[in-house]
């Protein structure tokens, strides 16, 4: 088999419960003829526009052919590093690919000024603007980091001398304000299956022309999914997918209460990056209408391990057969083994099947677009900043309730966050900051989950807006929330557009704590003026 699963404790009861109906119910074939009434008649309509991915293989096979020939063409030209300009599952799955593969792709996914201008610059070693080409990956053709991202190479290129038609390559739905002005521009298009949603699109264009042009062998890869297909669309108690999804939507802690958080850790196996993929994939599927799954994207060392959490799901990601056997002793786990290939087809599928054992439509994303359009409102207005509460150490402190901030101390506001967190809650960290400059600042999750004892996610802003982002908004009312944002000299005009890199990050980060704010769930802002120096007190104080 290409993908192994094994279950035990309370996840191999779920299974033994709510596989048989599913069987029953022929949800695998159901899924595989694409049967959009299989999440419910207010489902149906987006469904029926959304279920492209389970043919995304057979369709996107044509493509390997034209990727592989347009990367030789653009080494005959001297290009040889590759820029992904894209958000959410559009960078995720070739991040993971070409992570996993070995080769480079600069993934931009961020608005913070200085990593728009290392994407731009380039380095010694993969070379700068004049060997590089600039892939834009937006299914929409409207979201705003791509379309800055786009509008800064354009210019840069334009300003060495070059051409843009013949260093940017677009990826987009048929008829996307994207696709029409990229045609026109002379670009190089490659259209994507409208009927696949973002976050189900890793075999499609979306996954396959960014990994593909980066080195990536995107043909093994196709295999690799291919041979798993049959695996998930039999209605079989053997079934990985069935066993999968029962497992992360209906394991029962103490008390008989859903598991409605799945810690992921990468233990031992080859690929790089996969907890991140399925982050996105599980936490914008289902966190609607007040339900969802928190995935929490865990190492091996996490306090959560130590914290015997009821409602925290361990899933374990292993390598190999051998290492498969020894992790067995981890009672109560779910341990799961295979290619990516493989990998990707069972998640998507296991994830679409949670979607209907927890009664909301895993296709669509309603809550997404509000930070968006708060940050739309900030950016026409462009208000003054609002006076932090208190200022320590270089840090300014804004909190969304004041009684947040009287302790007039960095770690007791963050006591008092934790205070807030109910036995069911969890901690998401959001860091809308550069972070090529302070990558360490991911540690701060291991100390805040160790500090609140609860579980905790962390995410790079803007990025994690276009997946977790709707979790947040749509899922349990159960989260509190700590922004990290920077105050830098460093800055980049967007040409043609009447504000800065700075100023949409700081936007996004604003419109995101409002909307959240709003929502009524807990928000502190601390902001680092100089992040350098400041991460260390931040450190500190969550500990």
């Amino acid at each position: 088999m290409s993908f192994e699963i094994h279950v035990s404790g309370a996840p191999k009861v779920a299974a033994e419960k709510v596989v048989p109906q599913l069987v029953a119910d022929l949800v695998a074939s159901g899924i595989t003829a694409a049967d959009p009434t299989l999440w419910g008649a207010a489902a149906e309509e987006e469904a029926a526009k959304r279920l492209g991915w389970v043919d995304a293989v057979s369709v996107s096979r044509p493509l390997v052919a034209e990727i592989v020939a347009l990367r030789a063409d653009f080494a005959g030209r001297g290009v040889d590093r590759f820029v992904l300009a894209g958000m959410g599952g559009s960078s995720l799955a070739p991040e993971v690919i070409t992570q996993t593969a070995g080769v480079p792709l600069v993934i931009l996914d961020s608005t913070a000024p200085g990593q728009v201008l290392a994407a731009l610059d380039g380095d010694s070693e993969t070379g700068g603007l004049e060997r590089t080409a600039l892939i834009v990956s937006s299914k929409s053709g409207s979201t705003v980091e791509t379309d800055s991202a786009k509008r800064a190479f354009e210019a840069a290129f334009r300003d060495l001398g070059i051409d843009p038609a013949e260093r940017i390559v677009v990826v987009t739905d048929p008829g996307s304000p994207l696709d029409h002005a990229a045609r026109e521009a002379g670009y190089r298009v490659f259209n994507a299956d409208p009927t696949v949603g973002g976050r189900y699109s890793a075999l499609t264009a979306f996954g396959l022309v960014p990994a593909g042009l980066a080195g990536a062998d995107i043909g093994e890869l196709l295999d690799e999914a291919d041979a798993t297909l049959l695996e998930v669309a039999v209605d079989s108690p053997d079934n990985p997918a069935l066993t999968l999804a029962a497992a992360i939507a209906a394991s029962e802690g103490p008390g008989g209460t859903r598991r409605d958080k799945v810690g992921l850790v990468a233990d031992g196996t080859h690929i790089e990056g996969l907890p991140d993929w399925i982050e996105q994939l599980i936490a914008e599927s289902t966190g609607k209408e007040g339900t969802g799954i928190l995935p929490v994207v865990l190492l091996p060392v996490s306090p959560e391990f130590d914290a015997d959490l009821h409602d925290l799901q361990i899933v374990r990601l292993v390598g190999d057969a051998e290492h498969f056997r020894m992790l067995e002793r981890h009672p109560g786990e779910v341990l799961v083994s295979g290619s990516l290939g493989a990998q990707m087809v069972v998640w998507e599928y296991a994830t679409a099947i949670a979607g209907r054992l927890l009664g909301i439509n895993p296709f669509d994303q309603p809550d997404v677009e509000s930070a968006k359009i708060a940050t739309r409102g900030l950016l026409e207005k462009r208000p003054a900043p609002s006076a932090p509460a208190f200022t320590v150490e270089g840090v300014e402190v804004r909190v969304s309730d004041p009684t947040l901030a009287v302790s007039g101390t960095i770690s007791g506001v963050l006591d008092a966050l934790w205070d807030r967190l109910g036995k069911d809650g969890y901690v998401s960290v959001q860091a809308y900051v550069d972070r090529l400059q302070i990558p360490q600042l991911m540690g701060l999750r291991e100390l805040v989950a160790a500090d609140a004892g609860r579980p905790a996610t962390f995410g790079w802003g803007p990025r994690f807006l276009h997946s977790t982002g709707q979790y947040h908004k749509g899922g349990p009312e159960t989260g509190v929330f700590l922004q990290i944002t920077e105050r830098t000299d460093v800055d980049l005009e967007i040409p043609g557009l009447p504000f800065t890199f700075g100023q949409l990050i700081e936007a996004q980060a604003a419109g995101d704590a409002s909307v959240l704010a709003e929502h009524g769930r807990p928000v502190v802002t601390l902001t680092l003026t100089d992040p350098a120096i400041e991460v260390l007190a931040l450190f500190e104080a969550a500990q």
